[in-house]
C-alpha cells in the first residue's frame, strides 16, 4: 500500500518552511489574487518562488490555489499569471472553474491540474470525466462517507486528495453566498467574511425589532456554527480508502497550528505504516490537537451525515490548551542555551513545553533566561525579542516552545497563536 501524502496549509512563507520541516509532504498556497482566502496572508510572486525552491530542495511539493470562480473581469491578468507559475515550476495548481482550466491548459500546458474541493466532486463520475479532460488530481468534496470515498477510489485511475482536519464550512463544498449577501464580500472569489461563525435570532416579519432566540438562549444562537473536522483516530481507516493525500485545513491558521497538527499526523501515517497490524492510536498525538486553537472536534460526513451534535450553539469562540510563546533559531550545546524569538510573553520560574521537528517533547521550567547582551533578565515582553534560555536537553532548531493555558479563545477570527 502506497503511503499517502500529508498536505499541509501555509498562509505564508513562515508557515510553508515550519509545516514542511514538522514532516507535510507538500503544502498548498494562495498568491495574492485568483485565490480563496484573500485574508489568509498568502504571496507575492518573489515569496512564490523561494517557498518553490525551499521545497524542493526538501523533496517536497507546492501547490498554488487558483480556485475563484472567475467573472470576465479576472481573466486578463489570469494567463501571465499561470505562465509564472509554470515558469518557477509549481508542482500543481488547484482550480474550481471550467473556464480557468481551460486557459490553463492552453497558456501552462506543462502545470499540472488539481481539481478543487470548491468543485463539488461528490461521484465517481465526475471525477473521472476531470480525469479524461487532462487533471491530474481531483480533491474529494467533504460531503462524502467512506464508503463514497471506497467506491470513488475503485472505479476512478487518477489521484484523490481528501480533507483530514480543520474547520468545516457550513455550505455545499464551500460554495457560499452568505458573505456575499451580509457584507457584500464575496467568498468564491477569496473575500469570505465568515458570516456563517456569527450569532442570529429569529425575527418575526409583524414583529420588527422584536428578536426571539432560535435556541433556548437569550443570548441568540450559532446556527451555522459548524465542529473542526479531525480523522486523526480513524487514520488507518482513511489510509486503507486509498486516497493519495490528506489534506489539513488552516491556511489562516498560525504557525503553532500548521506545525503542531502536521507533527501530529506524520507520526500517526509513519506509525501505521510502520507496523499495520500492531498499529494503535495514541493519546499523545489527539492531546496535541487540543493544544492548537480549534473548535470542538466532528467526523464530518465520514461515517454518517451530520446532525444537531456536528453543531456548536453557543459560541463561535476558539479552544485550545497551549499558548506558543517561543521559536528556537538555534542551540548551543557546549553551553546548553536555546536562542529564542520570543512570540509571547514568557517569565522565569514558568513551566515550558518543547515541541520539536524530529526530536521528542518534553517539559522544564524557564530557569535561567538572558537579553542579547546575556544579562540576566525576569521577563520576555517584547514582541518577537531574541533571548537565550537554559535547556535541560538539547533541543532542534525551529522547535516550539509553549506555556499550557486552558481558555476559550475570545475572537471568532484570530488564531493568535
Amino acid at each position: 500500500m502506497k503511503k499517502p501524502e500529508l498536505l499541509a496549509p501555509a498562509g505564508n512563507l513562515e508557515k510553508l518552511k515550519m509545516a514542511l520541516i514538522y514532516g507535510a509532504d507538500a503544502v498548498f498556497l494562495g498568491g495574492k489574487a485568483f485565490g480563496l482566502r484573500a485574508f489568509g496572508g498568502n504571496f507575492t510572486e518573489e515569496e512564490l518562488k523561494e517557498g518553490v525552491e525551499f521545497a524542493h530542495e526538501m523533496g517536497k511539493k507546492v501547490y498554488v490555489t487558483v480556485n475563484i470562480y472567475a467573472h470576465n473581469s479576472d481573466l486578463g491578468k489570469l494567463p501571465e499569471y499561470l505562465k509564472y507559475l509554470e515558469s518557477i515550476r509549481v508542482d500543481a495548481i488547484l482550480v474550481a472553474d471550467l473556464g480557468v482550466f481551460r486557459i490553463a491548459k492552453q497558456v501552462a500546458p506543462n502545470l499540472q491540474i488539481h481539481i478543487s474541493t470548491q468543485a463539488n466532486n461528490t461521484n465517481w463520475a465526475s471525477v473521472q470525466a476531470w480525469k479524461d479532460m487532462g487533471a491530474s488530481r481531483v480533491v474529494l468534496a467533504r460531503e462524502l462517507s467512506i464508503n463514497e470515498i471506497a467506491e470513488i477510489r475503485e472505479k476512478c485511475d487518477v489521484e484523490l486528495e481528501m480533507f483530514v482536519h480543520g474547520a468545516m464550512c457550513i455550505s455545499y463544498s464551500g460554495r457560499c453566498l452568505m458573505s456575499n449577501y451580509f457584507t457584500g464580500r464575496d467568498a468564491n472569489r477569496g473575500s469570505c467574511a465568515q458570516s456563517c461563525r456569527w450569532k442570529y435570532s429569529l425575527v418575526e416579519e409583524k414583529r420588527p425589532g422584536e428578536f426571539i432566540p432560535v435556541f433556548e438562549d437569550e443570548r441568540g444562537t450559532y446556527i451555522f456554527n459548524s465542529k473542526d473536522m479531525c480523522l486523526l483516530p480513524y487514520i488507518d481507516q482513511v489510509i486503507k480508502s486509498g486516497v493519495d493525500s490528506l489534506k489539513i485545513e488552516g491556511r489562516m491558521k498560525s504557525v503553532h497550528y500548521a506545525s503542531s497538527v502536521v507533527k501530529a499526523y506524520r507520526l500517526a501515517i509513519d506509525s501505521y505504516f510502520a507496523d499495520p497490524d500492531a498499529f494503535e492510536i495514541k493519546d499523545e498525538w489527539l492531546d496535541e490537537l487540543q493544544k492548537v486553537s480549534h473548535r470542538e472536534y466532528t467526523t464530518g460526513f465520514y461515517f454518517h451525515r451530520p446532525t444537531e451534535k456536528d453543531q456548536i450553539y453557543g459560541s463561535s469562540s476558539y479552544i485550545q490548551t497551549s499558548d506558543f510563546i517561543g521559536l528556537v533559531l538555534n542551540y548551543d550545546e557546549p553551553t546548553g542555551f536555546a536562542i529564542v524569538e520570543q512570540r509571547n510573553n514568557m517569565k522565569i520560574g514558568q513551566e515550558i513545553e518543547v515541541i520539536q521537528p524530529k526530536g521528542e517533547t518534553f517539559k522544564q521550567n524557564i530557569d535561567i533566561m538572558l537579553n542579547d547582551e546575556d544579562v540576566a533578565i525576569e521577563v520576555a515582553p517584547h514582541a518577537q525579542q531574541i533571548i537565550k534560555i537554559k535547556m535541560n536537553e538539547p533541543v532542534e532548531p525551529y522547535a516550539m516552545l509553549r506555556r499550557k493555558e486552558n481558555y476559550e479563545r475570545a475572537s471568532q477570527n484570530k488564531d493568535r497563536s
